[in-house]
């Protein structure tokens, strides 16, 4: 589903992303793990077709993120922590905004709306404003905006941050259920306890490099049962 080859991104001479290569295959929560400053935000945001690679290649559904930007965001959401949403509004009201980029209209964006309120529980809160919100419902319109359109990629970048435990409890349960609607995700955090929870698969990013990748099964034999201390293990032997 996801596909990257050599991928590159230089802001003069820092190198943010090192000939990164990975594949995240259908149907799975692929973790890219490690420290602020890794390189993790740069590389979703080339796969969001946000941020032109320097060099490499990246196919996101099979298509290139150069070449074919405007498919890629078709079949694609993207959530990023901290991302906010119009506070004056009301839930269906920046829904409804939102909707109109990806060309869902009357009887199209209700039958929307239904599917993603159901989805994330959030039914009552639509005609409250976002300000009236509390943090996670908040959070949830956040992410129904990435959904809406139902993309069967979806990227994560740091997405509990600022969370509190309810909130952070409910995106968790949130990435399980769309991985097991058959969709594909990315989940990008320096909070291995969180990837050890939702993970399918693993990448350490080190520095803009991949150190590590594998399944978190893998992973946890090379920690001794912590993503924490295999991290740390893999790290320390690329340098």
């Amino acid at each position: 589903m996801i596909e990257v080859k050599g991928l590159t991104k230089a802001y003069r001479s820092h190198l943010a992303v090192r000939e990164l290569s990975f594949h995240v295959n259908p149907g799975e929560v692929y973790a890219l793990l490690g420290p602020n400053g890794a390189g993790k935000t740069t590389t979703l945001r080339m796969l969001a077709t946000l941020v032109k690679p320097t060099a490499g290649t990246a196919r996101v559904a099979g298509f290139d993120v150069g070449r074919e930007s405007l498919a890629v965001r078709q079949r694609l959401g993207l959530v990023n922590g901290g991302m906010r949403v119009y506070e004056r509004l009301t839930g269906r009201e920046v829904l409804a905004f939102f909707a109109g980029f990806y060309g869902l209209e009357g009887h199209a964006f209700r039958k929307a709306l239904d599917w993603v309120a159901g989805l994330l529980g959030m039914e009552e809160a639509l005609d409250k404003k976002v300000m009236e919100m509390s943090t996670g419902m908040q959070q949830k319109v956040v992410i129904a905006r990435a959904i809406l359109h139902r993309p069967p990629v979806l990227l994560l970048d740091e997405a509990t941050a600022g969370l509190d435990v309810f909130a952070r409890r409910a995106l968790l349960d949130f990435v399980k259920a769309y991985r097991d609607l058959g969709n594909t995700l990315v989940y990008s955090t320096h909070v291995m306890a969180e990837a050890e929870e939702v993970a399918d698969r693993v990448g350490f990013l080190h520095q803009g490099r991949l150190v590590y990748e594998g399944t978190k099964a893998e992973a946890l034999a090379l920690g001794e049962g912590s993503l924490e201390r295999a991290f740390i293990r893999m790290v320390k032997g690329a340098a």
